[in-house]
């Protein structure tokens, strides 16, 4: 396993297909110090939780739907991708699941990533591999949380070793209904597991934790959440514009 994944770190650092982000906190916008490109006929696919899902039909698996992108950051950034790169001919997919951790994610890999063969391929997931064990309803841990995302991604750069990865960090916003300081600092370790992994799979990470914490002095938490995880219109603008500004 780790000669497997060091020939595929590898081998993606040598095709320059991603790059780390950082965060301009002044600036409050996403610095990526090496941006992706958009090419002809690119396949974009949005992955992970309900954060992703944002209502979408799940039954539309057409790309560049408005039904099948739901009503979140992922068709927002879709939509401003579609008209900024509108003569690449590129096709955006959502295939985020409410409520699901990364075993859910591996379970349904298969068709819900690999069949589609995204050349670019986003991931946001972690915050219910925390939320649920913390209800009692999962008996996960950071250390398998980790475990199970590397695992995912190497099966993923086996079938698809030039796909480019956009990790996103998990996220809260303290104080706004279902968060509170008790999340902290056990939900920063899966933070701090996300932005780990991007950094050993040289892909960009977004660090929407920063972003709202950012965000919030701007505004209170409830601008930007709904309940501390899930995005009101302008939190899933929020995403959006950052995410998009990975892109050249």
């Amino acid at each position: 396993m780790n000669n497997r994944r060091t020939f595929i770190k590898s081998s993606i650092l040598a095709l320059g297909a991603t790059a780390l982000g950082t965060y301009d906190s002044k600036a409050e916008t996403l610095i990526v110090k090496k941006k992706l490109e958009i090419k002809q006929n690119d396949i974009i696919l949005f992955q992970g939780d309900s954060i992703t899902d944002n209502g979408r039909n799940r039954d539309n698996h057409l790309p560049n739907n408005t039904q099948a992108l739901g009503r979140g950051y992922a068709m927002l950034a879709a939509s401003a991708m579609l008209n900024k790169y509108a003569e690449k001919n590129i096709k955006i997919y959502n295939r985020g699941i409410s409520g699901h951790k990364v075993p859910q994610l591996q379970d349904r890999w298969q068709a819900d990533c690999i069949d589609i063969a995204p050349s670019i391929l986003s991931i946001l997931i972690g915050v219910n591999d925390y939320w649920h064990k913390r209800d009692g309803k999962y008996t996960g841990s950071v250390q398998l949380y980790k475990q199970q995302y590397q695992k995912l991604l190497d099966s993923t750069l086996e079938k698809l070793p030039q796909v480019k990865l956009i990790l996103a960090e998990p996220f809260a916003v303290k104080n706004v209904k279902y968060v509170d300081d008790s999340w902290f600092p056990d939900f920063a370790m899966y933070q701090q597991a996300a932005r780990d992994i991007a950094k050993e799979y040289k892909a960009i990470l977004l660090p929407y934790q920063n972003i709202f914490d950012k965000a919030c002095q701007r505004a209170s938490g409830n601008h930007w959440t709904t309940d501390g995880i899930h995005t009101t219109p302008a939190g899933a603008d929020l995403m959006a514009t950052n995410w998009v500004n990975c892109f050249k």
